[in-house]
């Protein structure tokens, strides 16, 4: 052996010895580190030291990627110990067995990169998540599987799928807790299981079961409830600890007796503490005062309590991402101290999920920030560094929108695979359609009619779209009317349009979830046989997948139009910035932004309210010579009579607060005639 080559081999085995003594002291490391509960002392302990946490809500799947940083520092320069969020099943497993952690979806480097930053991280790891999400999180082909299923018990066939995505998800989180070196300090079980009326503690003692078994014996479990007694007998598993959530309180004391209730002793933990709250279409946008919202939350902090603020950033349900409730009552935990009103049944929620947040839905610092930051400072020191400054947010102004296409004309386009025949009408998630639009096409055959008969459409969810030979008739809600008196001609087409608002999240109806037409179409009192369903997928649309122009402009009957495609060309002649999408004047549908990729934004409904443009952010935008293709897909009413009206605009402020108008049909019967047309 030459002197070279003992060298060599000498200098390899020093290099694997530092490699083993250095992963050693890591493991080591790892082992001394512990989070646990002291409950003769009332308080947790991180290794070895009692530990107060003040946290923030912020979920991943709804700010874009490039800004989970920017939001992330913005946390820990107001003081926050930790950021708390939810992981949606359904936006991971969109079919069954098909898994995406990709990109947006991988919260993996969204956690690591909150550990980095230097916060804690709290996970609420369903399946159930709620968080006005679509159908809470669950996956809507669960509706394929089992239509009568039962939500959040031991359904067999739910719980089944249960134990394969928590087998799936687990797994993940086990590195990352930190125990084992990660920043996550706990893992909740379900979700305000106390608010849902199935009560079923086997279920509960499942969940639990499943996630020691993944995430070890010293994983700290716990469960979260609305503070009450009657919330915490359904929604407690002995093994998980105790939190409860309420807003604001200036008497925390009596706010958390029910926690005390179920835990006599350890930390006080209010895991839902809220600056703001939820907004529906069609009532006013929440707000919680700034001086009532620090004030409670210093007597919280002084009382000694952990506290997670629900959202500190609320972001955006891009796409069809946003959920639904279904509250007759007005019930909600908190909507009528919030809002002060009466809801319609079925509540679906803007693109919009500002909350009135802490940090804007563009993740703007606001008073409210600043107030937050000053009390946190009066129990711990903040950290050096700066607070970041706001993206910069820039008026692109008007842009020209040109007419493209109907619904009917670009069909081969949005659904290739052509039309799905039945003899009776299917629900959306009998034909895998989980999200957006469904057509379905019925040719009217028999005698001719001689006077108007009714159109019964009752089964329709949750809004829909009647045309005749592509003119439109008028606008079904499931909140609202569902028939028409019509006087139909043999081999007329009938067209009905059918959006998906959103599944259900909240409440018992999450049972009863199907979208499209749910039930049977009758004319006269006949039920209607024999139809083409279309699934539509509205990203497929792009200005070059139509060969031909088919017509210059869409049917109309009085102010409403046949549902259409219009385009228009957005140059950014340099870096793009942060801006805002005004359609002010336009009636309600989908906005899609195709520049390098296809972008579906959002949906938008200026005259309901009360958010009127849509955020959109840096990443959706490519600079020049890329051109920015807007895509309106306009449902009601496009206003295209003259070129110059025909625009949408980007500003630089957001408008999320203008009054609402209620959706209700009466408000429609108004503004479209119903006046039948034909070609």
């Amino acid at each position: 052996m030459t002197e070279k080559m003992a060298a060599t081999r000498r200098w390899i085995f020093l290099s694997c010895c530092i490699v083993c003594l250095l992963s050693a002291c890591q493991l080591s490391q790892a082992q001394n580190r512990t989070f646990e509960i002291d409950y003769l002392g009332n308080t947790f302990v991180k290794d070895g030291k009692a530990f107060r946490y003040v946290s923030g809500s912020i979920h991943y799947m709804r700010v874009p990627k490039e800004y989970w940083r920017d939001r992330l520092e913005k946390m820990y320069a107001a003081g926050l110990d930790a950021i708390q969020f939810y992981i949606p099943w359904n936006y991971h497993e969109p079919e069954i067995g098909q898994y995406n952690f990709e990109g947006q979806r991988d919260f993996v480097q969204f956690i690591k990169l909150a550990q980095e930053v230097g916060l804690l991280v709290l996970i609420r790891a369903g399946p159930y998540i709620c968080g006005e999400w679509e159908f809470g999180g669950f996956p809507a082909w669960l509706l394929r599987e089992n239509p009568k299923m039962v939500l959040r018990k031991m359904d067999p066939t739910y719980i089944k799928y249960v134990d394969t995505w928590m087998d799936k998800l687990l797994p993940m989180l086990t590195p990352l807790m930190y125990e084992n070196g990660g920043p996550i300090l706990m893992v909740q079980i379900e979700n305000e299981y106390g608010s849902f009326y199935t009560c079923d503690h086997d279920y509960m003692a499942h969940l639990r079961d499943k996630a020691r078994e993944h995430l070890g014996p010293r994983a700290l479990l716990y469960t979260t409830d609305g503070s009450g007694d009657g919330f915490l007998k359904c929604g407690t598993v002995p093994g998980a600890y105790v939190t409860v959530d309420f807003g604001n309180s200036f008497n925390p004391q009596k706010s958390f007796q029910p926690q005390r209730d179920y835990e006599p002793f350890g930390p006080l933990v209010n895991s839902e503490f809220y600056p703001g709250w939820l907004d529906h279409w069609g009532y006013p946008h929440s707000t919680v005062n700034l001086d009532v919202f620090s004030k409670a939350l210093d007597l919280l902090l002084d009382y000694g309590a952990n506290v997670n603020m629900y959202m500190f950033e609320g972001g955006t349900n891009f796409g069809f991402w946003n959920g639904a409730d279904y509250d007759a009552a007005g019930s909600k935990s908190g909507s009528k101290n919030l809002k002060g009103a009466n809801y319609a049944p079925y509540q679906a929620v803007p693109t919009s999920y500002d909350y009135d947040a802490p940090l804007t839905e563009a993740g703007d610092i606001t008073d409210k920030y600043i107030a937050i930051r000053q009390v946190i400072s009066k129990y711990k020191q903040l950290p050096s560094m700066p607070i970041p400054k706001n993206t910069t947010k820039t008026a692109y102004g008007k842009v020209e929108m040109s007419f493209m296409a109907t619904v009917q004309d670009a069909l081969q386009t949005l659904c290739p695979k052509g039309p799905i025949k039945s003899q009776y009408p299917l629900t959306m998630e009998a034909i895998g359609q989980w999200q957006g639009f469904v057509l379905y096409r019925h040719t009217l055959l028999g005698d001719t009619p001689s006077e108007p008969k009714t159109l019964d459409l009752s089964g329709v969810r949750d809004r829909a779209y009647l045309m005749i030979n592509q003119v439109p008739q008028g606008i079904f809600d499931r909140n609202g009317q569902k028939t028409m008196n019509l006087t139909l001609k043999v081999n007329e087409t009938i067209d009905i349009l059918v959006e998906n608002m959103g599944h259900i999240g909240f409440g018992s109806e999450m049972n009863n979830n199907s979208k499209g037409l749910i039930s049977n179409v009758t004319f006269g009192g006949s039920i209607l046989t024999g139809w083409s369903i279309f699934p539509l997928t509205v990203e497929n649309f792009k200005p070059s997948s139509l060969s031909g122009i088919y017509r210059d402009k869409p049917f109309r009957n009085g102010n409403l139009t046949t549902p259409s495609f219009y385009v228009g060309k957005l140059h950014v002649p340099k870096e793009p910035s942060d801006t805002f999408l005004d359609m002010s004047a336009w009636g309600k549908g989908q906005n899609l932004i195709m520049s390098s990729s296809m972008i579906n934004v959002g949906r938008y409904w200026p005259y309901v309210g009360p958010q009127v443009r849509l955020y959109v952010p840096k990443p959706f935008l490519a600079p020049s010579p890329t051109i920015n293709y807007i895509i309106m897909f306009e449902l009601e009413q496009a206003p295209c009579d003259t070129a110059d009206k025909c625009t949408v605009e980007f500003v630089d402020q957001a408008l999320i607060n203008a009054t609402p108008h209620k959706p209700n049909f009466e408000r429609e019967e108004t503004k479209f005639s119903r006046k039948r047309i034909s070609v």
